[in-house]
């Protein structure tokens, strides 16, 4: 692999790390502190743990089982170096990362340490999240990743346009970036993908020549089946050049009218009105501070008694505030300027701008299922060395991690994804 700096591919989102190092340092002077202060951190944690197992093999050669009083996963870490929990102590998610990066823990299958920890999520409290300067240091760099025009611009690049050819290596075979819906145990991923896409265009009662916008649309797929299905005047939007390159070539294969079209435009400046409006999985990255902005692009674009139909990520209403307040691992690495959603927030807004909040659907579990065979499949692309060049270790790891991370997340069942049905009222 070529790891050049210069050349290296994914360098938008390791460059965090020139940030969340400066919290090195004190890691490592605490990790020397008398082990009876780690031993105490434990103890916090295991009083938090009500479901599931935690078997910790510690740096002394001890072994800790915390939890265990009630059903839940069963995790294993070996934590080979004090500062692991000293980084956890400090920064939270963020620093149990950077410990895990440089290997001063590690597990046979992160998946369920990362379930136990959101399954108890409530219970643990503050245990995990980042305290003092650090916790104000992780929530100013998320604040520089506002997602204003300029900087959603950003925001998307670092992630999105990683490559067309890296993406395609592990995604199903539309290239659907977002939770498929397993209809039937024994779907494929590409058909539980196409299944995730139909359930969002039924929500839509659409016909031959109804005007359907998609804000953020991806690499084309749904914009594809919504020619194909209902001969509609489709308009896609991304702020990704390279989704924007894919997206335009399938949607103009699909309708041989040349009447649908995708575009590089932000939401905000999308001219309407559309009949139908579909958004999955965008607005996540859109940010708390403008979801007031993106409801009312729904609300000006949509026309009387028209539908949008919406996926999105949420975060447990017990859980946001504390959320809201720091930067955690996902926002620090993987999406800058993301924010998941509150249900009740969110629902909130909608609502007060006459859009009516109908026919909720979740489906979490099928997310889990989701990442599962994704990091499977990026694993084998990795190992059989077929990764595009440019990507290093560190990026890998860094993308691995990632995708356990939130398979951890959905199967803990703190965060969920779900479809709903947003009309606006005549």
């Amino acid at each position: 692999m070529n790891t050049h700096v210069s050349s290296r591919r994914g360098k938008e989102l390791l460059r965090a790390d020139r940030v969340f190092r400066s919290g090195g340092g004190l890691a490592w002077l605490m990790a020397h502190a008398p082990a009876g202060l780690f031993h105490h951190m434990l103890d916090r944690i295991d009083h938090g743990l009500d479901h599931g197992t935690l078997e910790g093999h510690l740096p002394d050669g001890s072994v800790r089982i915390l939890g265990a009083r009630g059903a839940g996963p069963t995790a294993t870490v070996h934590l080979h170096s004090w500062s692991a929990l000293a980084r956890l102590a400090l920064s939270g998610s963020v620093g149990w990362y950077r410990a895990w990066e440089h290997r001063e823990w590690s597990s046979p299958d992160p998946v369920p340490l990362f379930d136990l920890f959101m399954r108890n999520g409530e219970a643990l409290g503050s245990v995990g999240r980042a305290h003092g300067p650090w916790r104000w240091v992780n929530s100013a760099v998320h604040a520089l990743h506002r997602n204003n025009r300029r900087g959603a611009k950003r925001n998307i690049h670092a992630h999105y346009d990683l490559g067309n050819d890296f993406y395609r290596l592990w995604l199903d075979s539309n290239m659907n970036y977002s939770s498929a819906l397993f209809v039937r145990p024994d779907m494929s991923l590409d058909e539980a993908q196409t299944a995730k896409v139909d359930a969002i265009l039924d929500r839509l009662d659409l016909r031959s020549g109804s005007r359907l916008l998609e804000i953020g649309c991806g690499w084309g797929a749904l914009g594809e089946r919504a020619v194909e299905r209902h001969d509609v005047l489709y308009t896609g939007i991304t702020l990704s050049p390279a989704q924007a390159e894919v997206a335009r070539s399938r949607v103009a294969a699909a309708d041989l009218t040349v009447r649908s079209r995708v575009t590089l435009c932000d939401y905000r400046d999308v001219e309407g009105p559309f009949d139908a409006i579909a958004s999955v999985e965008m607005v996540e990255a859109v940010g708390q501070s403008y979801w007031p902005a993106y409801l009312d692009a729904i609300a000006r674009l949509l026309r009387p008694g028209g539908k949008a139909a919406i996926q999105y990520i949420m975060i447990k209403d017990t859980l946001f505030k504390a959320y809201a307040a720091g930067s955690d691992f996902i926002q620090a690495y993987i999406f800058p300027g993301g924010c998941l959603i509150s249900e009740s927030r969110f629902r909130a807004l909608a609502e007060a701008r006459g859009l009516a909040w109908c026919n909720r659907q979740a489906f979490g579990r099928d997310y889990a299922e989701t990442l599962r065979q994704w990091w499977e499949r990026f694993d084998a692309v990795v190992a059989a060395g077929k990764l595009p060049a440019g990507f290093d270790d560190r990026f890998v790891r860094l993308w691995r991690y990632y995708l356990q991370y939130c398979e951890g997340g959905f199967r803990g069942g703190g965060i969920d994804v779900a479809q709903v049905t947003l009309v606006k009222k005549g």
